[in-house]
């Protein structure tokens, strides 16, 4: 078949070079715009969406939305980008709360697509991260979510269990798009699932589904080892989620490393899906690219 270009829901780079750390646990560093752009090119990849990286608990490197930016500027026909911001920082609005309306829309105005990956480490029903999800409504961005078991535990916004605050989020706030991202989000795919970081075998359906068909502004970003492994490890299931919300899932390779190859994995995996027609030609091209034109308006 000849394959559609594809657009990367989910990536983030380094503008910094050698002057950045390494990884404690491998000897590089966080990818930069070229070498990310060297697996797009094997990859079949058009565009990326870039996400700034703001949190302290989140990474060992942090990435300002004026760094994302940056990037894109360099690589302008490549790269689009998301903006992001903390919570906790101080902001002064009306009774001394944090708004970040003002700063969102800034950047928004020098062409954010979006919001994320939000990974800031407290509860999603926090009152602070309440406000920012309806600055973004407001703004109309969709935001990408990073999903945590605990305050404390690592990085991502926290949620119990079948992802109770996020669905009062998700009704709460109507017209916003979630996308959702994580282990702890993909383990909801399975009811049999334990909340661990990639559980494997057969998907018995678990609350995904239903969330996915309560919740029209629930969107589903397939990325890294989490998303990819949700739909390897049962291509049966896969198949079936693929037809039911094809509207709704969007391609991401979460490349942060010169050294990862899931997404070579994830590609012979996709390709092997349409070849035996358990997937339509027509739901991959909007799964690796279509669903991203409309959402981000391109």
């Amino acid at each position: 078949m000849k394959k559609i270009k594809k657009i990367d829901i989910h990536a983030h780079c380094n503008i910094y070079g050698d002057i950045a750390p390494n990884y404690l646990y491998n000897p590089t560093t966080l990818i930069t715009p070229e070498k990310l752009l060297e697996f797009y090119d094997k990859l079949n990849i058009e565009k990326g969406v870039l996400l700034p990286i703001v949190s302290p608990d989140a990474h060992h490197q942090l990435l300002t939305s004026e760094a994302t930016k940056t990037a894109v500027d360099k690589y302008p026909d490549r790269f689009l980008w998301f903006c992001n911001a903390d919570p906790r920082q101080y902001a002064t609005g009306k009774n001394d709360k944090p708004d970040y309306k003002h700063i969102i829309a800034h950047y928004k105005s020098l062409g954010a697509k979006g919001f994320g990956e939000f990974t800031t480490n407290l509860p999603v029903e926090d009152e602070r991260m309440q406000r920012l999800f309806g600055i973004c409504q407001e703004l109309n961005l969709p935001v990408t979510i990073h999903i945590s078991p605990a305050v404390g535990t690592s990085y991502g916004i926290v949620d119990d269990k079948g992802l109770p605050q996020l669905e009062k989020t998700l009704k709460k706030f109507p017209k916003l798009k979630i996308l959702g991202h994580s282990q702890l989000f993909w383990t909801e795919i399975s009811k049999s699932d334990k909340r661990e970081l990639y559980p494997w075998g057969k998907v018995e359906e678990g609350n995904l589904a239903r969330l996915l068909r309560d919740n029209e502004n629930l969107l589903c970003d397939v990325s890294a080892g989490s998303g990819n492994r949700a739909f390897m490890r049962d291509p049966e299931y896969c198949a079936k989620f693929v037809e039911e919300f094809s509207d709704r899932i969007f391609y991401g390779c979460d490349i942060c490393s010169e050294l990862n190859t899931h997404p070579f994995v994830f590609e012979e995996f996709l390709d092997k899906m349409v070849e035996d027609k358990m997937i339509s030609i027509d739901n991959y091209n909007k799964f690796v690219r279509l669903n991203a034109e409309k959402l981000l308006g391109l």
